[in-house]
């Protein structure tokens, strides 16, 4: 399968695949450039993770090929319980967001890739696991109206003890994401709605003050039109999304 972009850059090469793993069997979908990376850099694979919900990866195939048309690889899942993955909803967890993440990035992203790692609200947690876990070489982060969570929800199901720790006012400050955020070089960019009716605005302000601090080139976008749901704005929204898809990998490139 063959996608175009609609500012008329290039092709890019889209196919779909499934891994199994954890338990499951992951609908998976990968976006390739049709000409050959000349970039004097080692190549790049952005890994775009959709958020909690009803989301999905169908949602983020124009940012894979906004991805592509720039010359690089590009690589989406759907978490279990999401999509057409196997897998309960109720039996997930961050925890296994992020091995499930892990596991596809290991055996579908080639070693020498440097890794940009792009996560819609609840996968901003999963963003800053994988940015703990690959370290250097994950060259930027892009975070769309990102969520943050208690350290002690990590393991815990998708239910009534994972919701519970997340309604107590606060509990998002412990999360071990924003060390992580304050631990990040390269690039990262942070991109909301003006205004947020999912994630607390304290949430966003901690989460670009972390970045903020950070050794990273960061660059923050607002989106006075949109509303939480980035992903589903971004498909009907080309060129901010490619504006965004640019930031991230303006130091990646």
């Amino acid at each position: 399968m063959t996608g175009t972009d609609p500012t008329g850059t290039g092709p890019a090469a889209i196919e779909s695949f499934t891994v199994n793993c954890d338990g499951e069997t992951l609908g998976c979908t990968a976006a390739h450039p049709v000409t050959a990376d000349r970039s004097p850099a080692a190549p790049l694979t952005a890994v775009v993770l959709h958020g909690a919900g009803t989301s999905d990866r169908q949602r983020l195939t124009g940012v894979l090929t906004d991805v592509a048309v720039r010359g690089h690889h590009a690589l989406s899942l759907d978490f279990s319980g999401h999509g057409h993955s196997t897998g309960r909803l109720a039996e997930s967890s961050l925890r296994r967001r992020f091995l499930q993440a892990r596991t596809v990035i290991d055996r579908h992203v080639p070693a020498r890739h440097r890794l940009a790692v792009i996560g819609f609200s609840m996968s901003g947690q999963t963003v800053a696991d994988l940015a703990r876990h690959y370290g250097a070489r994950v060259a930027s982060v892009g975070l769309c109206a990102p969520a943050v969570y208690a350290a002690e929800a990590w393991t815990v199901p998708f239910g009534a003890g994972f919701t519970e720790i997340i309604r107590t006012p606060e509990s998002w400050r412990t999360s071990s994401a924003l060390e992580t955020f304050r631990s990040l070089s390269g690039r990262a960019v942070l991109a909301a709605p003006a205004a947020d009716a999912v994630i607390p605005p304290a949430v966003t302000e901690a989460v670009a003050t972390a970045l903020g601090g950070s050794r990273a080139r960061f660059t923050r976008l607002t989106y006075p039109d949109a509303e939480h749901r980035l992903a589903l704005w971004f498909t009907g929204n080309a060129r901010p999304r490619g504006r965004f898809v640019d930031a991230v990998l303006h130091d990646g490139a």
